[in-house]
């Protein structure tokens, strides 16, 4: 079983991990976790627990999961866009063929809202890089 087990645990956290290692080499062959770090995976910041000092090895984990973590957050990010583009198109043909007067009553200024403001700030976005590209020199 300690074959299988990872170095490390990291406890997901809102804006990170909190860092453990993982000890199963001792007397009672318990599973032991030793919480040397907390990661920050927003600014990259890693702060030792309490008076440790970090190995170089283990600075190397914990920043390798960093940017592993930040890969899989800006996966979702985009994915859940997505999902999101599928949900306004499954809105589309509620409001077209399911819904009542008062359900669209209920939403429309909402939707109407949301959707103004997303397409706002689409086209501003759009315009800056189109400038960008023909301001790039050749």
């Amino acid at each position: 079983m300690a074959g299988d087990l990872p170095e490390f645990y990291f406890r997901i956290r809102e804006n990170g991990a909190a860092v453990f290692k993982v000890d199963t080499e001792n007397r009672q062959r318990r599973i032991e976790m030793e919480e040397i770090a907390i990661a920050n995976v927003r600014n990259g910041n890693i702060k030792p627990h309490g008076d440790r000092k970090l190995s170089a090895h283990e600075l190397a984990v914990i920043t390798g999961w960093i940017a592993q973590r930040s890969a899989v957050l800006a996966a979702r990010d985009v994915d859940d866009i997505h999902r999101a583009v599928d949900h306004l198109n499954l809105v589309t043909a509620w409001a077209q063929s399911k819904a009542s007067d008062a359900q669209l009553d209920e939403v429309t200024d909402t939707l109407l809202l949301a959707m103004h403001d997303l397409r706002t700030v689409l086209v501003r976005k759009k315009a800056e890089r189109l400038m960008k590209t023909d301001a790039a020199p050749d």
